[in-house]
């Protein structure tokens, strides 16, 4: 117990670390790490103000209401900035698997959704893009759904 705190407190600070920084896990490169909106409309803001209310890229999609509650709690959270219960959450998603649209490194950010019975981070994501967008995995990234608000899943 005491040495999972440890782990977590660890995690918590080098994070900060990276992200005064500007720096991202495993290099010496600056990047800018991508700010988490914080309002509470139901999309998340793109930087440009568009909210990512329909598709941007050709994947399957899934209204954000149809998502299990963990992942929609998930995405409250990322609304909000925050605090996340795992350490790695916001950390850069390098999209190895070139599922999602390509784009440079940093654009993309990860944070874990609770799968309930699981002892450690489980399978689910939410891959967030710089631009707004947002992805659901609950395979650890065979296959994602680009998350939509309303009624433009396709």
């Amino acid at each position: 117990m005491i040495a999972r705190r440890l782990r977590a407190g660890l995690g918590v600070l080098v994070g900060l670390t990276l992200l005064l920084t500007g720096c991202s896990a495993g290099t010496a490169t600056p990047t800018a790490p991508a700010a988490p909106s914080r309002t509470a409309a139901s999309a998340v803001p793109a930087p440009s103000g568009r909210a990512t209310a329909t598709p941007v890229s050709d994947l399957p999609t899934v209204r954000e209401s149809e998502l299990p509650p963990e992942a929609r709690r998930t995405l409250a959270l990322i609304r909000a900035g925050g605090p996340f219960p795992y350490a790695k959450d916001g950390s850069v998603f390098s999209n190895f698997e070139r599922i999602l649209p390509p784009r440079k490194r940093g654009h993309y950010r990860e944070y874990t959704v609770r799968t309930p019975g699981e002892r450690d981070r489980g399978a689910r994501r939410i891959v967030t893009g710089g631009d707004g967008e947002r992805y659901y995995t609950d395979d650890h990234y065979e296959s994602f759904r680009e998350v939509v608000v309303g009624d433009e899943a396709r």
